[in-house]
C-alpha cells in the first residue's frame, strides 16, 4: 500500500515554516572517513560514510527528511500521525523529527529490535507496536498496512515504496561521495541492502556521474541471520523501491563476520559502528580483492551504541 497524498497544492505559510525547520538542514554531509588501518592491510582504499554523525545516528535520516519534507508539502502532515514500520533507525529518525516538527509518530517494529532501539523511540515519544520476532519487518509491514486503512488518523509513510526514500540519497549520498573524494577515481561503491533506498539511490547517482564505478549490494548470507536492518531479499518481501539490475554484483555476509568486523573497526579505526557497517566493511574488502579495485566507498549505517546490548562486543 502506498501512502496518498491529502492534496497537491504549494505549501502555506505554515507547511514552510516546517519545511525551514533548522534540524532539517543537520542531515547530510557526513564525514567521508578513511579506513586506515583494515584496509591497508589489503593494500586498497576504503572510504566511508559515517552516518551516525547525522542528528538522529544513522543513514535514515536522509530518507525521513524526504519523505517527511514530500508529505508536509502535501498537506499530508501534521494533522496526522506518521505511520511506518521500521526495523528501528527510520523510525528513530521519524520520531526525532515528528517531535521537532509536531507530529505524532505510529511505529510498527519487530519485537527482536535491540533494546537501545526501542528505548530511543520512546524517549522521543514514538507509539511503539511491536510484531512478532520470526516475521521480522514483514510482519511490522503488513501490521503497518492494516493500519493505514484508517486513513483520517494516519498518514502511511511507507518507506518500503515511497520514491522519497532512494531519492534522498541520489540528491545527496551519492553527489556527497563524489565531492569528497576529491576528483579521486572511484571503482567500487559498495552498500547494505534494508528498504535498499541508500544503493539505489546512491548508485543511480554513481551511475550517471562515475559510470567506471562498479556498484555492489549486500545482504545477508542466509534467511536467518542477526544483521538487524539488513534483508534477505531472497526469503523477504522485497521492497517496491528496490531495483535489482542497479548491482553488478551482490554479496553476502555472515553474522559472524559482521560481528568480528564491528570489533575490529571499533578496535582498530576509533569507529563504533554497527553491524550493518561491519557486513559493509566486509564485502568491501571482499570486492576489491576479487576485482583488483584499488579505492572503495561504502555506508557505514548507524553507531554501534545501539547494539552495547549484544554479547560478541565482549569477545575477543
Amino acid at each position: 500500500m502506498r501512502s496518498v497524498a491529502v492534496r497537491a497544492v504549494p505549501p502555506g505559510d505554515a507547511e514552510h515554516a516546517l519545511l525551514r525547520h533548522p534540524l532539517l538542514a543537520r542531515i547530510g554531509e557526513t564525514p567521508l572517513v578513511e579506513l586506515v588501518r583494515i584496509a591497508g592491510e589489503a593494500r586498497v582504499r576504503v572510504f566511508a560514510k559515517l552516518e551516525s554523525a547525522n542528528p538522529g545516528g544513522s543513514v535514515k535520516d536522509r530518507a525521513a527528511r524526504g519523505i517527511v519534507t514530500r508529505a508536509v508539502r502535501e498537506g499530508a502532515l501534521p494533522g496526522r500521525r506518521l505511520l511506518d514500520a521500521s526495523s528501528g533507525n527510520t523510525g528513530i529518525a521519524y520520531a526525532m523529527l515528528g517531535a521537532a516538527m509536531g507530529f505524532g509518530v505510529t511505529l510498527c517494529l519487530p519485537g527482536s529490535a535491540s533494546p537501545e532501539r526501542k528505548k530511543t523511540l520512546r524517549a522521543y515519544g514514538a507509539e511503539v507496536v511491536e510484531t512478532d520476532s520470526l516475521e521480522g519487518t514483514d510482519g511490522s509491514i503488513r501490521l503497518a498496512r492494516e493500519l493505514a486503512l484508517d486513513t483520517a488518523r494516519y498518514y502511511y509513510a511507507d518507506q518500503y515504496s515511497n520514491p522519497a526514500n532512494p531519492e534522498a540519497h541520489e540528491q545527496t549520498t551519492g553527489p556527497e561521495i563524489l565531492r569528497q573524494l576529491g576528483g579521486l577515481p572511484l571503482d567500487l561503491f559498495v552498500a547494505g541492502l534494508g528498504t535498499s533506498g541508500t544503493f539505489v539511490g546512491t548508485s543511480r547517482h554513481l551511475r550517471r556521474a562515475s559510470p567506471q564505478t562498479r556498484l555492489v549490494s549486500v545482504e545477508p548470507d542466509a534467511a536467518f541471520h542477526g544483521l538487524e536492518g539488513l534483508k534477505h531479499m531472497a526469503s523477504v518481501m522485497v521492497p517496491a523501491i528496490y531495483d535489482p539490475g542497479l548491482a553488478d554484483a551482490r554479496i553476502g555476509v555472515r553474522t559472524e563476520e559482521a560481528q568480528e568486523m564491528a570489533r575490529r573497526l571499533a578496535r582498530e579505526e576509533g569507529l563504533l559502528v554497527g553491524l550493518s557497517s561491519g557486513a559493509a566493511v566486509v564485502a568491501s574488502l571482499r570486492a576489491a580483492r576479487d576485482t583488483g579495485a584499488r579505492t572503495v566507498a561504502t555506508v557505514l549505517p548507524d553507531g554501534g551504541d545501539r547494539y552495547l546490548s549484544e554479547r560478541f562486543w565482549e569477545e575477543r
